[in-house]
Order: structure tokens, then C-alpha cells, then sequence
């Protein structure tokens, strides 16, 4: 009896030890995962530049077990919207202007800045003129009909000379809130998105980088006026108010290491400015 104790009590131990034998090989290389425990990131983010940047990090944060889904859009309303309603685990399109704006605007969307990436300057295009000086009285000027990028057009306008907006007023200018308009220009609000087609239906066009670069726009070549590098408006990684994952703090060291600041240097010559 006490022969068959000791051999059941030796054939337990042996299983014991081949267990803790297989689990102390699974993990053993710092950051990179354990086979299987791939986790998906999806991230919002319109074509140019914001995808194209995400692109160069994928391998890197591949290599620490993140896979990077990039989900594009042409839009400025959805990718908040998906967000908030967790389809995505982040955005990547906006600067912090219009983020707050939009959340004050839609009191149930909790977003919140989690970094800031680069900076786009917005610039004034045309097809039909090649310097500012042409600019004929009632000239027509199509700018963003959101209210921070509307704004922040009628600031450029302003820095520009074209007109004058009321003592005080800054990226919450709105058409109302023009004081002077020596060149009687007729400004219309258009979906951001839409304005490089209006090209061919008005004189100047006050247009987002990202959608600039969309239409084969340089906007160091074909902005006939551009906004200074130390523009406010850093487009930011957006997360939800009560996001806390390491997933997304490995996300923004990737999108801000030297590989990244180098990319955008180089890519975009001077269209697209590193803000870290």
C-alpha cells in the first residue's frame, strides 16, 4: 500500500513540474508579447498626412504585440463620433481647438487630448490667381464651415490684410464678426473637406493641410499665403476621458520618437512641422 502511495505521489509531482516547466518559456522577452496575445488598436485617421504617419509605426508597435488597424476618413464629425461610441480606440485628425469645440457642441461625447503630434498650416489656394495683389473687389473666398477652422480662416484673411475682424476676436471669429472688408470679399462656408473642389468656382480658397495634400496640393509651392510654424493649431492623438490602457501610451512614444520627427521632415518638407 504504502509502495503504490509513493509512486502516485511521484507520477503528481512529475505533472506538476512539466507544467511550470511549459508556462516559464512563453514570456521572455521584455516588451514583446507571448505568442497569441496580439492586442488590435484601431485608430481613426484621415488620409494625408494623419494615415501616412501611423503608417511608419505599425512595425514598431508590432514588435511589441500591438496590431494597428488604421481606419480612414474624409470627414471631421465621425471620427469623434466612432470614438466615442468605442469603434475606435483612438483618432488621430484634429487639433485641440476644434476638439473642445466639438465636445462642447455634443455634450455626450467625453474626449479628451492624450498628445500632441504636428502642426498643419493652413493656407490660401487659387487657380485663378497667382499672387494676392490679383485679387479683384468682390472676389469670392470659400473657407471651413466648422466653427474653429472657419475662424482660424478668418484670422489668415486677416493676418493676410484682406480684411479686418472686430478688436478682440480670435479663432472664434465668425463672417459676423468682420469689422472691415475693403475688397468687399463674399465669404463661403464649406465643408472643409469639399473646399479643394471649389477651386474652379471662386477666387481664393482657405484650406487644411491634410486636405491640401489630399487634392495634390504643395503648400509650400501652392499656398499663395500660409500660416506662420508657430501656429496654436498641434493636431492631436484624441482618446476617450477614461482611457488608461499602456496600448495607448506605447502609441504615443512610437508616433513621437526621432524615426517619426525624421519622416515628417522629410515627407513633407516644411508642409507638416513636428510639435514634439
Amino acid at each position: 500500500m504504502k509502495g503504490k502511495f509513493l509512486a502516485a505521489m511521484t507520477l503528481a509531482m512529475s505533472l506538476v513540474f512539466t507544467g511550470c516547466g511549459g508556462d516559464s518559456g512563453s514570456s521572455s522577452g521584455g516588451d514583446k508579447p507571448a505568442a497569441g496575445s496580439e492586442v488590435t488598436l484601431k485608430i481613426g485617421a484621415t488620409p494625408a498626412p494623419h494615415a501616412e504617419i501611423l503608417e511608419q509605426i505599425k512595425p514598431d508597435l508590432k514588435e511589441q504585440g500591438i496590431n494597428l488597424e488604421i481606419v480612414e476618413f474624409n470627414d471631421y464629425v465621425q471620427p469623434n463620433i466612432a470614438l466615442n461610441d468605442k469603434e475606435l480606440d483612438a483618432n488621430f485628425f484634429q487639433h485641440e481647438p476644434y476638439l473642445n469645440d466639438f465636445v462642447k457642441e455634443h455634450k455626450d461625447v467625453k474626449l479628451k487630448n492624450a498628445g500632441g503630434v504636428h502642426i498643419e498650416p493652413m493656407g490660401v489656394y487659387s487657380k485663378k490667381i497667382k499672387d494676392l495683389n490679383e485679387l479683384a473687389d468682390g472676389a469670392t473666398v470659400s473657407i471651413p464651415n466648422d466653427p474653429t477652422n472657419g475662424g482660424r480662416a478668418l484670422l489668415l484673411l486677416q493676418k493676410a490684410n484682406l480684411l479686418k475682424l472686430k478688436d478682440g476676436i480670435n479663432e472664434e471669429a465668425t463672417v459676423q464678426d468682420i469689422a472691415e472688408n475693403p475688397k468687399n470679399l463674399v465669404i463661403q462656408e464649406v465643408e472643409a473637406a469639399q473646399l479643394p473642389r471649389t477651386l474652379e468656382d471662386v477666387d481664393i480658397s482657405i484650406i487644411n493641410t491634410n486636405f491640401a495634400l489630399n487634392a495634390d496640393l504643395n503648400p509650400m509651392k501652392d499656398a499663395l499665403f500660409i500660416e506662420d510654424k508657430d501656429s496654436p493649431y498641434v493636431n492631436i492623438v484624441a482618446v476617450r476621458e477614461d482611457e488608461s490602457r499602456d496600448e495607448i501610451n506605447k502609441l504615443l512614444t512610437a508616433i513621437k520618437s526621432d524615426k517619426v520627427k525624421k519622416f515628417i521632415e522629410e515627407k513633407y518638407q516644411g508642409a507638416i512641422v513636428p510639435a514634439f
